[in-house]
């Protein structure tokens, strides 16, 4: 088998014209679908050409790595896991709180945990690259005096339970959560340094990494392989927050500077193409550092259902799922039902099935158990009590991996029960 491993090399201020070849090349060739570390002097860069190189398959624990299971994941998302208003904030209470957390979710047929320990920039365990996140005192940077991710791992497994770590990529902070950022985030840091400053973007509703960064991916990428080198987790996990916005402005001086560069040699990428490049190139990059601290560790990614809104987020799902160095799995959020309009699920389950291409990769399906008896998709949810049962059973015709349930609350809300009890029927 062969890899495909996405790699940046700095050649100064100006992007060379073998890399623009290349990027293109490397890039356009998916775009039929449609719609939608420091190492420098910190200037953007559009992407890396890929090379191949001979990797042997690395069987792991994993039952979605092996193909022996079915995955049954929910989402615990960093809400869950808030300890940050509880009047008891020790170990003994955080360990309360996660074994309701699995019990809940053993109660519901789940065999897998995806559990948020990377939500705005920081970290529910022990880190070199991020504070502590203020979900679990109250204020961020400050060390709780336990390692959660250590315990949860060693809870989940103990009770017969994968654990992914969900991480956030590129936020730092949204609107006012967390309220204060620590004196050690590296947002707080950069802003400091000339050079660096230009890696994070300020807007109104929020503080974001700059993915044009090769230091910001060289980071990211870091910071995902040490969960993978320090943890005994089962995967690495993204979900679909990477360009958090269409608006020119949050890039603009980095995609004139790449434009400027290229423009006496060859047509510039448009800026949607060059956002996925360099999303790209962070996908690549993480994958590698990961399987370079744990080969059996897997990478996975939920980019939103809709695939025109996954490229104008920069995130060029097609060449995830076309080529192996990329991801171990995806995870559509298919967060609609059979009667929607805009994106019926069966459509959109099946569009996704003929995207996956790459033997390497498998395809989960994200459902929304939050929806069930809710108004939501025009009220359709109410007329209904088996959406997801028949979910479920169309994605085991498409012959996917397993499934990913959001979240955790909703397998026991009294607006879901009907739903829950149902699709439980065919988990059994």
């Amino acid at each position: 088998m062969t890899r495909f491993v996405g790699f940046l090399n700095r050649k100064g201020p100006l992007i060379c014209v073998g890399l623009l070849v290349c990027t293109v090349i490397g890039c356009m060739a998916f775009y039929s679908i449609g719609g939608s570390g420091e190492k420098g002097n910190g200037s953007p860069e559009a992407t890396g050409k890929y090379i191949e190189e001979e990797q042997e398959s690395v069987e792991g624990s994993s039952v979605l790595w092996s193909g022996e299971e079915e995955i049954r994941a929910v989402w615990v998302p960093f809400m869950t896991l808030d300890m940050s208003k509880e009047a008891d904030q020790s170990e003994g209470a955080f360990r309360e709180k996660f074994s309701t957390i699995i019990k809940g979710a053993l109660d519901y047929n789940m065999n897998a945990l995806i559990v948020h320990v990377h939500p705005f920039g920081d970290a529910l365990y022990t880190s070199e690259y991020y504070p502590w996140s203020h979900i679990l005192t109250g204020t961020q940077g400050k060390d709780p005096g336990y390692d959660p991710l250590k315990i949860m791992v060693e809870m989940a497994h103990e009770a017969g339970l994968e654990l992914h770590a969900w991480m956030n990529p590129l936020r730092i902070q949204v609107n006012t959560t967390p309220e204060t950022l620590s004196e050690d985030n590296p947002a707080v840091q950069w802003e400091k340094d000339e050079e660096k400053s230009k890696w994070i973007v300020r807007r109104e509703d929020g503080i974001f990494y700059n993915p044009a960064y090769e230091g910001v991916r060289q980071y990211v990428a870091e910071g995902a392989a040490e969960i993978a080198a320090n943890y005994d987790v089962d995967g690495i996990h993204f979900d679909d927050y990477f360009y958090p916005t269409e608006d020119e402005s949050f890039d603009a001086e980095e995609y004139t500077a790449y434009k400027e560069a290229v423009s006496d040699s060859g047509t510039p990428l448009s800026l949607q193409e060059w956002r996925c490049a360099n999303i790209n190139a962070l996908v690549s990059l993480v994958y590698q550092k990961i399987k370079e601290a744990d080969p059996s560790v897997l990478f996975g990614i939920a980019p939103q259902g809709n695939i025109a809104n996954d490229l104008n987020m920069g995130a060029d799902v097609a060449v995830w799922c076309k080529a192996k160095g990329y991801v171990d799995y995806i995870c559509p959020q298919l967060y609609v039902n059979f009667e929607n309009k805009a994106l019926p699920f069966e459509n959109a389950a099946r569009e996704w099935e003929q995207l996956v291409t790459c033997e390497d990769v498998k395809l989960c399906l994200g459902l929304a158990v939050y929806k069930a008896g809710s108004d939501d998709d025009d009220g359709t949810w109410k007329h209904s009590s088996d959406i997801l049962a028949r979910q479920v059973s169309l994605g085991r015709e498409l012959k996917c991996s397993g499934f990913m349930f959001y979240s955790w609350e909703y397998l026991s809300s009294e607006q879901t029960k009907e739903e829950v009890q149902n699709v439980m029927k065919i988990l059994d």
